[in-house]
């Protein structure tokens, strides 16, 4: 909606209540940037074969080129933005038909955990397989590791979904000082951090950046973007920009946008408003791109496979490189002419990997969403834990060992909910 220049007096309140249950275009949004992530991790890979061995790096870290990329390519905001509004709008649904916040935990941690259990159980058994087949410890090592990293996102996800409806009666009570509150959380661990030279203290804001975050979706979902015209938009865009370059020119942050993430700073907040304004711009035309059939169809598939495509890509990746290096296929030097020449094929080939691979595992993602049941105080529970699992992978890489208690813990986050359930139902009876 654009408010002619003339009005301008300010922007009537949006309703509290059930927006719209399902916003097409953020469901482009988030598959356009799962697409991103799956590629910039592939591309990231870089296999050395050489007289110590195989060397698994980080082919685009601390590359000056790539610091203006990153600021294109970091759609984490967007996912949690996109996230905010799904999880607000479902809350709502839910809470209308009389279900409880612990419902609605129950629901996400079923949707992800899930398909992690899956996940993490293959991995484990196919790192024992390896290791007995007389892989190297040491790259065993370097693939855990690596394939580890992108887990993060996963217990995350997680953690702000499950407060959902905690920050959503925020939200309807107070929503600026709500956002104001913990935008000042962010940047106060930003200042700790900096100042005490410990990036320990910056994973604080693991909860705070991404809650904050989540929030706009919120807004995003109330019809705030909506209400404003287009040089309200172009203006919050454009001072958030400025904020976000003399942070990192003038300020202590790096320019790296991904460097920006681990730990994340009020610098993703920034590029979130940044990228929620240029998208409210846009989103008429994004929608007429979705009137097509074919786009739509292809949304659709991936919008229904979206956690199974994040967990497995990057074992999809590894898969790859291990049957070309077991086929002998030579290996040209990360970021080499050869290589760049190749880059078209490598996605190719993760992609010919991935696609049956999340067409084969993604009914494990399809939890319940059938009638709220009443699944309290065990719900919170099984969240913690399943954060507990994400956290032995980050912490430890994925190894035989830290893949196998992971799994371990989030099945038993699965059993106290359907204990929990069949309890109440049988109690009911």
């Amino acid at each position: 909606m654009v408010i002619p220049r003339t009005s301008i007096a300010p922007a009537p309140a949006p309703p509290v209540g059930p927006g719209p249950s399902r916003d097409r275009v953020l469901d482009l949004v988030r598959s356009a940037c799962l697409v991103v992530v799956v590629v910039l991790h592939a591309m990231m890979a870089g296999i050395e074969v050489g007289a110590s061995g195989i060397q698994i790096t980080n082919a685009l870290e601390n590359q000056r080129w790539f610091t203006p990329v990153s600021w294109i390519i970091q759609v984490m905001p967007l996912f949690f933005v996109v996230g905010g509004f799904a999880g607000i709008t479902q809350w709502r649904r839910m809470r209308d038909a009389g279900a409880t916040p612990a419902d609605f935990a129950r629901a996400r941690l079923t949707r992800l955990a899930r398909p992690a259990l899956v996940a993490f159980a293959a991995i484990a058994g196919a790192l024992a397989v390896a290791s007995a087949a007389g892989v190297s410890p040491d790259l065993l090592a370097q693939v855990g590791f690596r394939m580890s990293q992108p887990m993060w996102f996963i217990g995350v996800y997680l953690g702000t979904s499950a407060l959902v409806p905690l920050m959503c009666r925020l939200h309807e009570r107070a929503p600026r000082a709500t956002l104001a509150l913990l935008v000042s959380f962010a940047l106060g661990v930003d200042v700790l951090s900096i100042a005490n030279a410990s990036p320990a203290i910056g994973f604080v804001n693991l909860a705070f950046v991404w809650l904050a975050i989540q929030q706009i979706g919120f807004w995003y979902a109330d019809g705030w973007f909506r209400f404003r015209s287009n040089n309200q938009l172009l203006g919050v865009a454009f001072g958030a920009f400025a904020l976000l370059l003399a942070n990192t020119t003038a300020g202590p942050y790096p320019a790296d946008m991904l460097a920006n993430l681990n730990p994340p700073t009020i610098n993703l907040v920034l590029l979130g408003v940044v990228q929620v304004c240029l998208l409210s711009l846009v989103t008429a035309r994004l929608a007429v791109l979705m009137g097509r059939p074919g786009l739509r169809a292809a949304v659709d598939v991936i919008g229904r496979h979206s956690l199974t495509i994040y967990l497995w890509h990057m074992p999809a990746v590894v898969l790859l490189a291990a049957v070309l290096l077991i086929l002998g296929f030579p290996w040209p030097e990360p970021l080499g002419v050869a290589w760049w020449l190749t880059r078209g094929a490598w996605l190719a080939g993760i992609a010919l990997v991935l696609i049956p691979l999340a067409g084969r595992l993604g009914r494990f993602e399809r939890g319940t969403t059938g009638p709220p049941r009443r699944t309290p105080r065990l719900a919170g529970a099984g969240v913690v834990i399943a954060i507990a699992a994400i956290v032995t992978v980050l912490v430890a890489g994925f190894t035989t060992v830290s893949a196998t208690i992971a799994a371990l813990l989030l099945l038993l986050a699965l059993r106290l909910q359907h204990s929990s359930r069949r309890s109440l139902v049988t109690g009911n009876a």
